[in-house]
C-alpha cells in the first residue's frame, strides 16, 4: 500500500524555494512575462499534493518510488557530448546539444527563413512567436505537479520554427544529456511549422553516466494549415534515472502530424502525450515502442482530442516486456460534438517474453457527436512457439530468435518513419537495449 506524506519535503523535494530563486537569478535576462509564468508555475507546484493511490490519472502506478528528495540543478560539466548512433542525421539537418540543461553544440541551420536556435535566444529574439505556443497546452493526463515544475525550471531547450511553404530536407538532431549523480534536468523542444510547411525533427534524451537522474522534459508541436511535422524521440536515460515527459500537439486545417517514441532507459519513466486536431482535415499519428527489462516501468497515458470534423487519429503503442518489467498504458479518444465524421483509432499492444512480465491496459472512449467511427483495443500474448522453434531449428540461438521476432513485431511502427537514417537509429537502439539484457 502506498503511503502518503504532505510534509512540506515531500511537496517540493529538492526544489526548494531557495534553489527556484537561485535559478530565476540565473534566467532574469528573459522576459518578464515568462519569469511571471515561471513565478505562477511554481507556485502550483508547491501547492498541489504529490499523486496517490486513489487517483484514476495514476492507476497502475508505482507511487512508492516517486521521489523529489536527492536531485540538484547541476552545472554543465567540461565534458564533450559523446557520440550519438545518429550523429549523420545532424550534418544536412542542423544539431544542437545540452548537457544539464546547458547549451554543449550548435551546428546552425542554413534553409530558408527557418529559425533553428535555443529557447533562451528565441524568448529574446522571437519573443510573439514563442508566447503563442510555449506551454500552451493545458495538462489534462495527470500530472499537473510535475508539468508546474517542468515550466518552473525549465532553462533552455530548442526552438525550431519553419515559414509557410519551406521543407526541411534533413532531419534536425537534438541531443539533451544528464551527467553528474543526481542531476536534474529539464528538456524541451518548441516547434512551429506555419502553413503547408515540412520537417522532422530527432530527439534524444541519454545519460553520460550510469547515476541516477531526474528527467522532467516536454515538446510542443504546432502544424498549422497543410504543414507535415515529423518528431521522433529517443529516450535512452540511464536504469536508475525518474523520467517524465509531457508531449502536447496541435493539428491545423488538412495538417498531418507523425510523432514517434522510443522508450528504452529510466527505472521508472511516465510519458503523456495530447494530441489536438482543431481544424478539418487534420491528422495526427501517435506510435510508440517500449523495450522493458530487469525491473522498469514505463506508464503511458494518452489523449486524442478531436474539435473539428472530418478529423483523423490513429494511435499505436507498442511494448515488448521481459524479467519482471511492467507497463502501463491508459488511453482516452474524445470527441467533442461538432467533431463529425471523426475516424479515430487506438491499439496497444504487448509482447511478454516472460511470466513475471505485467502489462496493464485501459483504452477508452469518449464520444459527444453521433457520426463517428472510433476503435481501440489491446492484445497481450506470447511469442508463438511455433515461430520461435522454426527459427531455433535453423541454427538460430534462442536469444536471436527472440530478438528477430521482437523486431518483426516492431516494424509495423518502425515502418512509419520514411527517413532510413533515422529508421536504422531506432533499430540499432533497440538491438542494443537486447545486447544489455
Amino acid at each position: 500500500m502506498d503511503t502518503v506524506v504532505s510534509s512540506p519535503l515531500t511537496l517540493t523535494g529538492s526544489f526548494t524555494a531557495e534553489v527556484f530563486a537561485a535559478h530565476l537569478e540565473r534566467v532574469k535576462h528573459l522576459p518578464a512575462w515568462w519569469l511571471d509564468r515561471k513565478r505562477a508555475a511554481y507556485a502550483r507546484f508547491t501547492a498541489l499534493p504529490m499523486p496517490k493511490r486513489t487517483d484514476e490519472g495514476w492507476r497502475f502506478s508505482n507511487l512508492a518510488t516517486l521521489t523529489l528528495d536527492g536531485f540538484s540543478l547541476a552545472a554543465s560539466p567540461l565534458v564533450k557530448p559523446q557520440d550519438e548512433p545518429a550523429v549523420g542525421l545532424a550534418k544536412a539537418g542542423g544539431s544542437l546539444s545540452f548537457i544539464n540543461n546547458r547549451v554543449a553544440g550548435h551546428e546552425p541551420l542554413v534553409s530558408k527563413g527557418v529559425i533553428f536556435d535555443t529557447l533562451q535566444n528565441a524568448l529574446l529574439q522571437h519573443a510573439d512567436l514563442v508566447k503563442a505556443h510555449l506551454l500552451t497546452q493545458p495538462s489534462k493526463l495527470g500530472s499537473d505537479k510535475f508539468a508546474a515544475l517542468h515550466e518552473a525550471f525549465l532553462e533552455d531547450g530548442a526552438f525550431i520554427y519553419v515559414p509557410k511553404g519551406v521543407e526541411v530536407a534533413a532531419p534536425i538532431l537534438i541531443t539533451h544529456l544528464a551527467s553528474g549523480a543526481g542531476a536534474a534536468v529539464f528538456p524541451h523542444t518548441l516547434v512551429v511549422a506555419e502553413e503547408n510547411a515540412k520537417v522532422t525533427v530527432a530527439d534524444f534524451f541519454r545519460s553520460a553516466d550510469s547515476a541516477a537522474h531526474f528527467a522532467c522534459g516536454g515538446n510542443d508541436l504546432y502544424a498549422g494549415h497543410g504543414a507535415a511535422v515529423t518528431y521522433v524521440a529517443m529516450q535512452d536515460w540511464s536504469r536508475e534515472t525518474l523520467s517524465f515527459q509531457f508531449n502536447a500537439t496541435v493539428a491545423r486545417r488538412d495538417a498531418k502530424v507523425l510523432s514517434l517514441n522510443l522508450h528504452a532507459g529510466a527505472r521508472q519513466a511516465r510519458h503523456e502525450s495530447f494530441s489536438q486536431l482543431q481544424a478539418p482535415g487534420a491528422h495526427s499519428e501517435m506510435l510508440a515502442l517500449t523495450v522493458a527489462h530487469g525491473t522498469q516501468e514505463f506508464d503511458q497515458r494518452t489523449l486524442q482530442l478531436h474539435q473539428a470534423p472530418n478529423t483523423t487519429s490513429n494511435l499505436l503503442y507498442k511494448n515488448a516486456l521481459l524479467d519482471q518489467a511492467k507497463t502501463i498504458f491508459s488511453g482516452l479518444i474524445v470527441v467533442d460534438p461538432d467533431a463529425q465524421k471523426t475516424d479515430a483509432y487506438q491499439s496497444n499492444r504487448n509482447l511478454m517474453l516472460s511470466d513475471e512480465a505485467e502489462a496493464n491496459s485501459l483504452p477508452g472512449l469518449e464520444i459527444q457527436a453521433n457520426d463517428v467511427r472510433c476503435t481501440h483495443g489491446a492484445t497481450s500474448a506470447r511469442i508463438d512457439a511455433e515461430q520461435e522453434f522454426y527459427l531455433e531449428s535453423r541454427g538460430i540461438k534462442p536469444a536471436q530468435a527472440q530478438e528477430l521476432l521482437v523486431f518483426g513485431f516492431f516494424e509495423e511502427v518502425l515502418g512509419k518513419i520514411e527517413h532510413q537514417p533515422l529508421h536504422d537509429t531506432l533499430a540499432e537502439i533497440i538491438r542494443e537495449k537486447f545486447k544489455a539484457n
